[in-house]
């Protein structure tokens, strides 16, 4: 191991910190070690306090009617059935021994009901009770005479109203003697997505582990290196978990959220990691000694770091803004993986390296396969330099056809349909989902796809059914009943509505608007599948500017602080968004209109979530910035040393592209992992992301990146003289006080990032 100079030099950027991180390394793991493992006691449980829904504005009026609904009207908002089924149980024997099935009418099944009916009624927390045979309706009887419904609403909040549904599950689902009961409804749909995301989660960490372990060994051909960027993810997936724990005492957070946390956790900490060890080595390879190397790595890579991790997490918190907790958890979750990643790689690490020295080359795999044989010309990373020479020479083609290639791929998304998030969510054989099926295909009407007017304050039975008239004539109303009354005097009521065609197509959606539309001598509010969609896509239409202002803005600024160019950072912000086209038109092709389906393994709704391709835009967008900063950071670095724009480029892919491609394979692989749920929106997240990432990485960086900044030229560098001054006086730059490069080392010519002779340059400290 290189000594470690115990007289640390004191100047230069980054030297405070190099001595804080450093000065005792093993104090500073062994008090990460006890963090981690008091996270580890912190964030146990935290998926059993989380919900699986959040999808709606609570501000809405379809929110505030539901509420109230369930408040003075529990019967209208049933959030279980019990699907009681006389053809599964077995029914009656003829004297030729054939089976005879029961229909719901008969005797024997309508007191088994009954019974069924009185005995969860009576069930602590559940209110509403009603049935088929209690109110004759035929909504809630099958066409085929076989199947009906009792329907019940569990009070109390999310993970309260679950735990209810625990205790009593196993008590009602099964055979009751001429009967089968199987259990459906929002609540069950929700508790089952729950478990399962749980489930998948799980397994996606067992498969994706291994992978990234095997992936990183690849890339850094040491046993010892490849643990490093595994450990930093542990750390942060493992804080985050108790970071989410915390939260959850204080406001909803989505089981969802979850997912991301293993997919940044891993993604950005191996990414994260990658940056600062194969700096450090490189470093090491030029003959400097352990400490200088650490300091050096945080000067450079670490700010690098730092900038990339602010990117990120400026991307993430836009989702704060909307009023869906579903997009807020992604919020909490990704926020906190972002930070302890950040964190974890420029504390941890730094004491990890100090330790190890240069023995993080340890179990050099390479090396073993390359003993006894003659040593051969270094060109890593030289295949790099000529594409980028390639690309350059053809500028305006390249980046023509990329960027039209690109906007291409995107069409699909000038055809999405949003709607909302159901049990078609959940596999076809979940519990849950065959109870929905079978209330879909078998009932008449749309079962939990109509409209309920709430109307509040005093009014006569003729003003009532006038209003019921002038509600059924709307266009586009098959049905409307009502009202049914909270009784004298109470000046509560409310109307079901049900709509033609689909449940929350336009044509339902339309009808939202006119009912809320509708002159009455009394307040009224419109709730329903159909209503939440509208109020869902208003709220976000309502923030989706401040959102993108945020991450625009931000990324502007702090891109210019890291290069002191106003024509960069509108660049980055630019070709960004063209490397989201691809995963945008994917959705629409793949999720919406059901291509790959079979393959892939979900059922096809005909739209997307709202909120998803939010989520999906935070999240890709600031994972391509990552990338971003640590292209756009070395080709500075190079023209702050060099002056020479086209040299710069050339060299920053030739350090970064590798690289890069590296990391984009790993988090690729993670999200793909992710993308395994069983769970639609889980499976487009993961898949969409993985794409966006590959594509930014192998078609955006490779090709546009320099195609574009050759075009742009030197001109890419300007900016005014007041944006200048204050640069200088506010921005950072890894090269404000660079080490020299030069061909010697331990690891001269094996590294990945060495360079030829012509393009190492000495560094002058006036840069």
């Amino acid at each position: 191991m290189a000594e470690v100079k115990k007289s640390a030099p004191g100047g230069g950027t980054g030297g405070g910190w190099t001595r804080f991180v450093t000065a005792r390394p093993r104090l500073t793991l062994l008090v990460a070690l006890v963090l981690t493992a008091l996270a580890v006691l912190a964030g146990g449980g935290v998926a059993d306090r989380m919900g699986s829904g959040g999808w709606e504005d609570p501000a809405a009026e379809s929110t505030y009617a539901t509420e109230a609904l369930a408040r003075e009207f529990p019967g209208s908002q049933p959030n279980l059935l019990l699907l009681v089924d006389t053809g599964k149980a077995g029914g009656a024997t003829t004297s030729e021994g054939a089976t005879k099935t029961a229909a719901v009418d008969d005797p024997a099944v309508v007191a088994e009901a009954r019974r069924l009916a009185e005995r969860l009624d009576a069930e602590p927390g559940v209110d509403g009770v009603g049935s088929y045979w209690s109110t004759g309706s035929p909504a809630l009887r099958s066409e085929d005479g076989r199947q009906a419904v009792i329907a019940a609403r569990i009070a109390g909040e999310e993970k309260d109203a679950a735990a209810i549904l625990d205790r009593i599950a196993p008590e009602y689902r099964g055979t009751h003697g001429p009967v089968e009961v199987s259990l459906g409804g929002g609540l069950a749909v929700r508790h089952e997505m729950q478990t399962v995301i749980q489930e998948d989660l799980l397994r996606a960490e067992l498969i994706a582990l291994p992978l990234t372990l095997v992936l990183l060994v690849m890339v850094f051909g040491s046993a010892v290196a490849a643990l490093l960027p595994l450990g930093v993810g542990i750390v942060a997936i493992l804080g985050t978990n108790a970071v989410l724990r915390g939260i959850t005492e204080f406001t909803d957070v989505s089981v969802f959220a979850q997912n991301l946390t293993t997919a940044l956790g891993l993604g950005l900490a191996i990414d994260y990691a990658l940056f600062v060890v194969r700096r450090y080595r490189e470093e090491l390879a030029t003959g400097a000694d352990t400490y200088t190397a650490v300091r050096t790595t945080l000067r450079t890579a670490g700010r690098t770091v730092l900038f990339s991790a602010l990117t990120v997490a400026v991307s993430l918190s836009a989702m704060l803004v909307f009023p869906q907790y579903f997009l807020r958890s992604f919020a909490y979750a990704g926020i906190a993986v972002v930070v302890l990643a950040a964190t974890a790689a420029l504390t941890l690490l730094p004491a990890a390296l100090v330790l190890l020295g240069d023995r993080v080359n340890a179990l050099d795999l390479r090396r073993l396969l390359r003993r006894g044989r003659p040593p051969r010309e270094d060109t890593d990373g030289s295949g790099w330099a000529r594409a980028a020479g390639l690309v350059m020479r053809r500028a305006p083609v390249f980046a023509v056809a990329t960027a039209a290639g690109l906007v291409l791929l995107g069409l699909p998304f000038l055809g999405v349909k949003f709607g909302t998030a159901d049990d078609r969510q959940l596999p076809t054989t979940a519990a849950s989902r065959v109870v929905q099926d079978q209330l879909r295909d078998g009932f008449p009407g749309s079962p939990g796809g109509g409209l309920t007017v709430l109307a509040e304050g005093e009014a006569t039975p003729a003003q009532y059914e006038a209003f019921r008239e002038r509600i059924a004539g709307i266009e586009g109303v098959d049905r409307a009943d009502g009202p049914v009354t909270a009784g004298a005097g109470a000046g509560q009521a409310y109307f079901t509505v049900v709509p033609e065609g689909e449940t929350v197509g336009p044509e339902a959606q339309r009808v939202v608007g006119e009912l809320r539309a509708a002159p009455a001598p009394f307040d009224t509010s419109v709730t329903g599948q159909a209503a939440v969609l509208v109020d869902s896509k208003d709220a976000l239409a309502d923030r989706l500017p401040w959102a993108a202002a945020i991450v625009v803005l931000a990324t502007l600024l702090l891109v210019f602080l890291l290069t002191g160019s106003v024509i960069v950072p509108v660049q980055a912000v630019v070709l960004n968004a063209l490397s989201l086209t691809a995963m945008f038109g994917a959705v629409v092709w793949v999720f919406q209109e059901g291509h790959l389906a079979g393959l892939l393994g979900f059922t096809a709704t005909g739209d997307i979530e709202t909120t998803l391709p939010v989520l999906m835009f935070c999240v890709a967008f600031g994972l391509s910035m990552d990338y971003g900063v640590f292209l756009l950071s070395r080709i500075k670095e190079e023209y702050d040393a060099t002056g020479d724009h086209e040299h710069s480029v050339r060299f920053g892919l030739r350090r970064t592209g590798g690289l890069i491609t590296a990391a984009a394979v790993i988090l690729a692989v993670v999200m793909v992992a992710i993308g395994t749920s069983r769970v639609t929106n889980t499976k487009m997240l993961g898949l969409g992301v993985a794409l966006a990432v590959l594509m930014d990485a192998m078609v955006v960086r490779s090709l546009l990146v320099p195609s574009v900044m050759k075009l742009t030229g030197r001109l890419t560098w300007w900016a005014p003289a007041p944006l200048r001054r204050f640069h200088e006086r506010f921005g950072v730059s890894e090269s404000d006080a660079p080490a020299p490069i030069t061909a010697s080392g331990p690891d001269a010519g094996t590294d990945t990032d060495t360079d030829t002779d012509a393009d190492r340059k000495e560094y002058s400290p006036a840069h």
